[in-house]
């Protein structure tokens, strides 16, 4: 087993697969690196407005446990539960709505310059990429696996980066982020949904994700799920961190990226011993 894939679950099942489900953002976009470094700040600073807030160093570690436990989920659902604490501490919470507006604007400001040089060529796509991330939905395309994509980000900035990033005609599945009807999308719904239109059982499922919902989502449909640590800023090694948290999710294995895909793809496909 080549020294890049930590196989954290040994008897997890391999070789059956006929869908494969990709988390976008930290999975194979970089567009929005940095995002935990917008948010978090937000969020901290909302907190201590309130009435009953915290020392600042206590809300920090509040809110960044708070943000690892819903990374994967539509912004929104980070949003609310922003509004749930601020209520919590005698705080007059705005509409979630509108805490989302305003992440949603800082992030703009900061990953705004990444989206226009994409759109102009001054950045090439895989410089935005996640390493092998094309490698590796090849392979897994070659091999007939049906592809879906599934984000928290909203929907139709999710689908315009995967067009700018040039990956999004791999996803024959289907591509899925955040709608404004929330009854209409999650990613337990959206693997619910997959696993009943193929006729599928767990085993036929594997996830590729770097944040909670989506491996915890897989291994409660009884998939396999792979944990991808990526190291955003340096784009290269291991979190250890989001490595942490998906161990705790229940990943079956874990990389740093798609670097090492065919020895990735040849060890989830049984070619190879653990």
């Amino acid at each position: 087993m080549h020294n890049s894939i930590e196989v954290v679950n040994q008897s997890a099942p391999r070789g059956r697969f006929r869908v494969a489900l990709f988390d976008f953002d930290g999975t194979l976009s970089l567009i929005r690196e940095g995002w935990q470094g917008v948010m978090i700040p937000m969020m901290v600073d909302v907190l201590r407005g309130t009435p009953k807030a915290e020392a600042p160093e206590d809300l920090e570690e509040f809110v960044r446990g708070l943000v690892a436990r819903t990374t994967g989920q539509q912004t929104i659902y980070q949003m609310m539960e922003l509004a749930r604490q601020v209520a919590a501490r005698g705080g007059d919470a705005a509409d979630p709505t509108e805490y989302k507006r305003r992440y949603n604007g800082l992030l703009m400001e900061r990953i705004g310059h990444r989206r226009e040089g994409l759109r102009s060529g001054r950045i090439a796509p895989a410089d935005m990429l996640v390493a092998g991330a094309v490698e590796m939905l090849s392979a897994l395309r070659e091999r007939g696996i049906r592809l879906y994509c599934a984000s928290g980000t909203d929907e139709a900035d999710m689908r315009e980066e995967a067009e700018m990033l040039g990956i999004a005609g791999f996803f024959d599945g289907g591509l899925y982020g955040a709608v404004d009807d929330l009854r209409r999308f999650s990613k337990a719904m959206l693997i619910g949904r997959i696993i009943r239109e193929h006729g599928l059982a767990g085993p036929h499922l594997v996830t590729f994700g770097d944040g909670y919902v989506e491996i915890e989502n897989t291994k409660e449909a009884g998939g396999v799920a792979v944990g991808v640590a990526s190291d955003e800023a340096r784009r290269k090694g291991v979190d250890a961190w989001k490595r942490a948290r998906l161990i705790e999710a229940g990943a079956d294995v874990i990389v740093p990226d798609f670097r090492d895909a065919a020895a990735l793809v040849g060890y989830l496909f049984a070619e190879s011993a653990p």
